[in-house]
C-alpha cells in the first residue's frame, strides 16, 4: 500500500496546488471569471457569489481531507482477532484508508478538469470548457455511486472522502447546467420541456440519494434561483425554481430526520 499512499498523496496535493493557483488567477486577473460570468449570462448561470462561497467552503475542505492522508501511515499487516473494540477500528481504520486512495486519482482528475474549465472560460471557449466540466461531473458522479455507505464506526478519514467526494459532485452538476447553458447560448426562460425536467429533477434526484448530496443540489438550485431573479425576460422562471428549492428543501428534511435520529440515539 505505500506506492499508493504516495502516490495518492502526490496526486492531491498537486492537484490542489494547480486548481487553487488557476482559480487565483481568474479572480485577480482582467477580465476575471466573475467578468465573464456577468458577461454571458444565460437559463442556467447562477448568482456568481454563490460559486464563491462553495469554494471557499470546499479548500477548507479539502485541506483537511489532505492533512488526514499526510496524518499517519494507513494500518498494514495482519490484525488479530478478538480484540473487539480496537479490532472494529482497526478494520474502519484500513476501510478508510482503501476508499480514500481509490478516489485520490478522481479527485486529482477533478481538479485539473477545473483548472483546465477556468483556462477555456476566461478565453470564451466555451465547448472546450464544456468538455472538461463534463469529465469531471460524471467522473464526480461515478465515484460517489461506487462509495461505500457510512456506518456508525467509521472512520473519520472515510468521512471527510464523502464530504469532499459529494461536494465535488454537487457543485459539478451546478457546472455542468451552468457551462452547458452558455455554451448553447440559451436564454431564460427556457422552453416548458426544459422547465419541467428542471422542476423535476432536483426534487427527485434529492430523493434518490443521501442528505448531503441532497442538499448541494439545493444549493444548487437556489443558486440558479436567486442568479435568474432580475434577468430581463426571464418571466416566472425564477419563482419556479425557487420553488422548486422549497420541494427540494422538503425532501432533503425528511429524508435528513432517521440520519439525526440515529445520531441523537448513539
Amino acid at each position: 500500500m505505500g506506492n499508493e499512499v504516495s502516490r495518492a498523496r502526490v496526486l492531491t496535493v498537486s492537484s490542489f496546488l494547480t486548481n487553487f493557483a488557476v482559480q487565483t488567477y481568474g479572480m485577480i486577473t482582467t477580465p476575471n471569471m466573475k467578468d465573464i460570468a456577468e458577461a454571458n449570462h444565460f437559463a442556467f448561470s447562477p448568482n456568481p457569489w454563490f460559486i464563491a462561497a462553495f469554494f471557499s467552503g470546499q479548500v477548507v475542505l479539502q485541506l483537511a481531507w489532505i492533512r488526514k492522508l499526510f496524518e499517519r501511515d494507513p494500518p498494514g499487516g495482519y490484525q488479530a482477532t478478538g480484540a473487539g473494540n480496537a479490532e472494529v477500528q482497526a478494520k474502519e481504520s484500513e476501510r478508510g484508508w482503501q476508499v480514500a486512495l481509490s478516489y485520490a486519482p478522481v479527485y486529482a482528475l477533478g481538479n485539473f478538469c477545473i483548472a483546465g474549465w477556468l483556462f477555456f472560460w476566461l478565453r470564451e471557449d466555451f465547448t472546450a470548457s464544456q468538455v472538461l466540466v463534463t469529465i469531471n461531473t460524471f467522473a464526480q458522479l461515478l465515484a460517489v455511486a461506487a462509495l461505500p455507505p457510512l456506518t456508525p464506526s467509521s472512520s473519520s478519514l472515510l468521512r471527510l472522502t464523502h464530504l469532499v467526494a459529494k461536494t465535488f459532485a454537487g457543485i459539478g452538476v451546478l457546472d455542468l447546467i451552468d457551462n452547458g447553458g452558455v455554451a448553447a447560448r440559451y436564454r431564460a426562460p427556457p422552453s416548458n420541456l426544459v422547465q419541467a425536467a428542471t422542476y423535476a429533477f432536483f426534487p427527485l434526484a434529492a430523493a434518490a440519494t443521501k442528505p448531503l448530496f441532497g442538499s448541494i443540489l439545493l444549493y444548487d438550485v437556489v443558486a440558479v434561483a436567486v442568479g435568474q431573479m432580475g434577468v430581463s425576460g426571464a418571466g416566472a422562471w425564477p419563482t419556479r425554481l425557487g420553488w422548486t428549492a422549497l420541494a427540494t428543501a422538503g425532501v432533503v428534511g425528511v429524508k435528513a430526520v432517521p440520519t439525526f435520529r440515529e445520531y441523537l440515539g448513539r
